[in-house]
């Protein structure tokens, strides 16, 4: 989330800076009160509507996630070339540790003598 920095410059009155998740979300939780009216809170804090509206929408959205996340539940699927990319790389590990764990075998049968013991 980006604010207009309230310096007196006219290069400080275009800087943004980012807030804080915990700020944004005091800012909503301030917004939802009613105890003051919004304009006073924008002003303050140095934020338009539209900030204030983004910070809305992002909190419903990650209420609305949390609240859908149901243990046990299925998980949302993850993209098929995502998926077989993945898999791929596993296979190719599993090669690679395949070929190692027969070159430990013949390094060990060279330096003990054929004894597996350690």
């Amino acid at each position: 989330m980006h604010v207009i920095d309230q310096g007196n410059s006219p290069e400080a009155k275009k800087k943004r800076r980012l807030l804080s998740p915990e700020k944004e979300f005091q800012i909503f939780l301030e917004s939802q009160s009613g105890k003051r009216p919004v304009g006073e809170l924008l002003r303050r804090e140095g934020i338009y509507s539209t900030d204030l509206a983004r910070i809305r929408q992002k909190v419903k959205e990650g209420a609305l996630e949390r609240l859908a996340d149901r243990p046990g539940a299925k998980r949302k699927a993850v993209p098929l070339e995502d998926y077989e990319a993945l898999k791929r790389e596993l296979e190719e590990k599993e090669r690679a540790l395949a070929e190692q764990a027969v070159e430990l075998a013949i390094l060990r049968k060279k330096t003990n003598g054929g004894s597996w013991e350690r």
